[in-house]
């Protein structure tokens, strides 16, 4: 079996267990969720328009979308989650996915020029080849139309790190050995089969997802931190459930996104890249 087989194989497995679909409902996930959907509505092209959300999960951000106007073609490599997303948007009055279909992010079916947007909030994750990686990127390019925009995440080379600080990970040495491998060069792999260590992935570093999207012939606008520190607050589901305390919150985050000091501070990436 190939190494590239066997990551396949371990990240299906992963995905397969039906974490993803509640990942975002709390916590460091909720965060996550309410920052990423700010940068979205400011990159996005105002509905009506067309978005291709490649590597979408369970269907979390193309439903939202989908809510709000936009015509949404998912995709996403893992059946389980096509049939979440599925049964999710059935189960909302007035809420209708353009298609739901398992697909590879490098290797789309949707036709050249047919998306306004394109987001692939998830591919860059698990595509440790840089080849892969740029694959996936060209391919956004493809379908999307001329002056659209492409939004992709990233996880920080340093998440496991900071998370193995804050959550006491680091004492086990089985974790302190991903995380060494992860800061040596990006390669997470997780030999343990522990969900809580996540699964085979790449960690970028801020920097390298300008030179991703240029190498895939795309202009690179931005990129942001999506949870700069506050991921890391002990306090943080607190914060979410107070109004005032939450948009306090997201305004020092959107002042901090884009300074370069701190990007790799965040857990997540985005980076926005124009066709």
């Amino acid at each position: 079996m190939s190494d590239s087989t066997r990551d396949s194989d371990e990240i299906a497995a992963f995905y397969a267990r039906g974490l993803e679909r509640d990942r975002l409902a709390a916590g460091q996930g909720a965060l996550e969720l309410a920052r990423t959907r700010l940068i979205l509505e400011r990159y996005l092209p105002s509905p009506p328009a067309v978005v291709a959300d490649v590597g979408g999960g369970p269907g979390r951000y193309a439903i939202w979308l989908a809510e709000r106007g936009y015509d949404v073609h998912l995709v996403d490599p893992i059946p389980l989650h096509i049939e979440q997303a599925r049964a999710d948007a059935t189960a909302r009055v007035e809420v209708t996915l353009a298609s739901a279909e398992v697909g590879d992010a490098r290797s789309l079916r949707l036709p050249d020029a047919s998306a306004d947007a394109v987001l692939l909030l998830g591919p860059l994750y698990h595509l440790p080849e840089r080849a892969d990686r740029l694959l996936a990127l060209s391919e956004a390019g493809r379908v999307c139309r001329p002056g659209g925009v492409i939004i992709a995440a990233a996880i920080s080379r340093f998440a496991s790190t900071l998370d193995g600080m804050r959550g006491g990970y680091l004492e086990d040495p089985a974790f302190a050995s991903v995380v060494a491998r992860d800061l040596s060069d990006g390669r997470h792999r997780n030999p343990t089969r522990n969900p809580a260590y996540f699964t085979t992935a790449y960690f970028h570093r801020p920097e390298e997802l300008a030179q991703e999207c240029s190498a895939a012939g795309l202009t690179h606008e931005a990129t942001l931190g999506v949870e700069g520190p506050a991921w890391l607050l002990s306090d943080l589901d607190a914060r979410l459930a107070d109004d005032r305390r939450l948009r306090a919150l997201l305004a020092a985050l959107d002042a901090l996104e884009a300074e370069s000091t701190l990007l790799g501070v965040s857990a997540h990436l985005l980076v926005v890249a124009r066709r």
